[in-house]
């Protein structure tokens, strides 16, 4: 059985300090690759580092919506720099975060479109951070051309999640489908298993029943259950989906 981590933090320390262990633990729970996913220059960086050490890591490059405010001049210059490393298989993390609101919004907007464009030159997907935005995503997803998308760690509703679908997006599902007030599992159960992968999002947002200690790669296949209790289909049919999804959507 195979599982993919599509959406991992490695370089925080707690992970970093212990990454051929981090590693070696995922695949004995059957999660045989993990793509690590830059937030600012500094960490994609690092991820594109991480990745060309380890066979079965893959990075992405980005901004996140909280780090848009302080990007140098240059900085897609340097996202495309680091593009050059055949292990870069998507940019990201861009979005736009109305929640925490650390960048200005008009900020986080302009920030992730210019990205979008650079992914479109490029001909890399992009994945993509939304919190309490659905609006202002959709409005961008409209009118900026992409190759592919993925909506990284889906929290809305259905009707949300069907929208994106239209578009070809596709949406992963993280630790929290697992909690006992998610409100994502409508969304668990009534879209097509060919629309969604996994991921964890670690070191953050660790699935029940380890919520509140640190999360790593290892517990994708804790939400891979999670999901097929939800939707009534059998662990190895999330696995082969959803692994067969995030293969062709990251040419992995």
């Amino acid at each position: 059985m195979l599982l993919i981590d599509t959406h991992a933090h490695l370089y925080y320390d707690n992970m970093y300090e212990n990454l051929s262990e981090v590693l070696k633990l995922a695949e004995s729970n059957n999660v045989k690759k993990t793509i690590c996913i830059g937030t600012d220059l500094v960490t994609s960086l690092k991820s594109v580092e991480i990745a060309e050490q380890y066979d079965n890591v893959f990075a992405t490059v980005g901004i996140h919506p909280h780090d848009s405010k302080d990007v140098p001049k240059n900085y897609l210059q340097e996202l495309e720099k680091l593009s050059e490393s055949n292990k870069v298989v998507a940019i990201g993390e861009i979005g736009i975060d109305n929640y925490r609101n650390h960048s200005p919004q008009d900020i986080q907007k302009k920030v992730m479109i210019e990205q979008m464009d650079l992914a479109y030159k490029l001909n890399l997907p992009i994945v993509f951070h939304n919190r309490d935005a659905d609006n202002e995503i959709f409005d961008v997803l409209k009118k900026h051309p992409f190759h592919k998308a993925l909506s990284h760690c889906f929290s809305s509703n259905l009707d949300f999640a069907k929208k994106l679908i239209s578009l070809g997006i596709k949406i992963s599902f993280s630790g929290n489908v697992t909690f006992k007030n998610a409100t994502n599992t409508e969304v668990v159960e009534n879209i097509s298993i060919n629309d969604f992968m996994l991921e964890t999002d670690c070191p953050f947002l660790a699935p029940h029943p380890f919520r509140g200690s640190k999360n790593e790669p290892k517990y994708v296949l804790t939400i891979a259950k999670k999901i097929a209790e939800l939707r009534g289909e059998t662990l190895e049919q999330i696995a082969l989906s959803t692994s067969k999804n995030a293969e062709q959507f990251f040419n992995i």
